[in-house]
């Protein structure tokens, strides 16, 4: 089936395009909320969710290439859970955009103002703006969307990564004042209190997305040794990278003060700062904001395309299907942009941009949890079902080996979904009912539409081949 086709990656490449697709600086704030014990929460969450996501999923896609979590899904359970797997994986990102917009706004606002990354309107304002215009970018098409991906990646990614890790180790090595206590016991939290676990469900989003890079292990030179290999040097940085820069973060910004979209650029401030040189914070904001706008344009298509081959399978109306001469599906990106839109109204309603930031990050994460046990089980499933079919990469030690791999990636999964409905301790109380409500409500809303959908579809809706 695959052979005469040329494989060209080795592990450290797949380590690469693992690290480019999820480490993120805009993460960083969220994980520095648990001090030194991140390393303890990130150990587990690798254990029991990162490391399963990206075994299972390399296995899935080697064996079923096409279209991804939908194709798995629906060969296991058949078309309806096919199609709730690819829907929840779309609308997971949808209310995910908000909160990476919410961190370009932010982020812009040192350039022009610091003072304005916490004002709602603004961010709301800068939300509507970059989504639209970068949604009509892709309207050019993937060559274009690229091209702006590529060249941003580097300024998004690695730049502020590195200078804020070097930035954080000066700081701690200089004697500065640490905000963080680097002893033995902050690595342990306090298990005694649910708020401890909640952000879990933050920490789980953060690591999610490496089922979209596993298409990448049919192409791996020795899939059997290479591919966990990159999972292995991809795992590490990653986990690496989040650490250091997570602390960067919690030693020079007090707990109390962390601002989930903006305390990665105001870390970047106090550093400068201290250092004497504040110029540099605008231009360290320049170059994160082009790079986080590289990167939404770039998550802004992905998606869409899948919901785009069950739209053409007649999961959807046939207005859904329209693609112009660049081959993106336009009324698809132009509805997801307008439920972006209404998502984001909520920066007006909450009391901060921190709590309508976690309030998105939690309902994102709760469905994406939700999809990714779907996946687990779909995995074991498949390998019952079609024990004989080729797949390149296998999770290893046989049946035992995705049992123990797929279950421990249902546990960490239903546990980031559970704790998605407790609000962490910093949320203000008056507004418990609303943020509750909004996460049950949407999540009965978002899971419901898909089943609703489903039982309404017609034969014209399947596009003619």
């Amino acid at each position: 089936m695959f052979q005469g086709k040329k494989k060209f990656l080795t592990g450290w490449m797949i380590a690469l395009i693992n690290v480019a697709a999820v480490c993120n600086i805009k993460n960083f704030p969220l994980l520095a909320e648990y001090g030194l014990s991140i390393i303890l929460f990130l150990f587990l969450s690798a254990l029991f969710f990162f490391v399963p996501v990206a075994f299972v999923s390399a296995e899935l896609a080697s064996a079923w290439p096409d279209r991804g979590v939908y194709t798995w899904v629906k060969e296991a359970f058949g078309p309806k859970m096919g199609f709730l797997a690819i829907w929840l994986q779309w609308i997971e990102n949808v209310i995910w955009y908000p909160t990476v917009l919410s961190f370009i706004a932010g982020t812009f606002a040192y350039i022009i103002n610091p003072q304005l990354a916490t004002n709602p309107k603004y961010v709301l304002a800068v939300i509507l703006i970059t989504f639209w215009g970068a949604t009509f970018l892709n309207f050019l098409g993937m060559r274009v969307s690229g091209w702006v991906s590529s060249i941003t990646a580097l300024c998004g990614t690695i730049v502020p990564i590195a200078l804020i890790i070097i930035l954080g180790g000066v700081w701690i090595f200089a004697d500065h004042q640490s905000q963080i206590s680097f002893s033995w016991s902050g690595v342990f939290p306090n298990l005694t209190s649910i708020n401890q676990l909640v952000l879990l469900s933050g920490i789980l989003l953060g690591l999610a997305g490496l089922e979209m890079s596993a298409v990448h292990a049919r192409d791996v030179q020795n899939p059997r040794h290479d591919y966990p290999k990159g999972i292995f040097y991809s795992t590490s940085l990653i986990l690496l990278f989040s650490v250091l820069g997570a602390l960067a973060i919690g030693a020079i910004v007090p707990t109390k003060d962390i601002e989930l979209a903006s305390s990665s650029m105001e870390a970047f401030r106090l550093f400068f700062n201290a250092f004497n040189i504040p110029w540099a914070t605008p231009v360290i904001a320049t170059v994160t904001f082009i790079g986080a706008l590289g990167m939404m344009s770039t998550w802004i298509v992905g998606p869409s395309r899948g919901i785009l081959a069950t739209a053409e399978d007649g999961d959807l109306p046939a207005i859904f299907h329209k693609v112009n001469q660049k081959g993106m599906p336009v009324n698809i990106l132009i509805a997801q942009a307008i439920v972006v839109s209404i998502l984001s109204l909520l920066f007006l309603f909450m009391p901060s941009v921190n709590s309508s930031y976690w309030a998105l990050v939690a309902l994102a994460s709760i469905l994406y949890q939700i999809m990714y046990i779907i996946m687990f089980i779909a995995a074991i499933r498949l390998r019952r079902r079609h024990p004989q079919l080729e797949r390149p990469y296998r999770v290893p030690f046989g049946k035992p080996g995705i049992w123990i791999i797929g279950g421990f990636g249902v546990i960490g999964s239903f546990f980031g979904f559970f704790f998605g409905f407790f609000p962490p301790s910093q949320f203000p109380i008056g507004t418990l009912l609303l943020y509750e409500t909004f996460l049950i409500g949407g999540t009965i809303l978002f899971c419901g539409l898909p089943f609703l959908i489903f039982s309404v579809r017609k034969p014209s809706w399947r596009k003619n081949k």
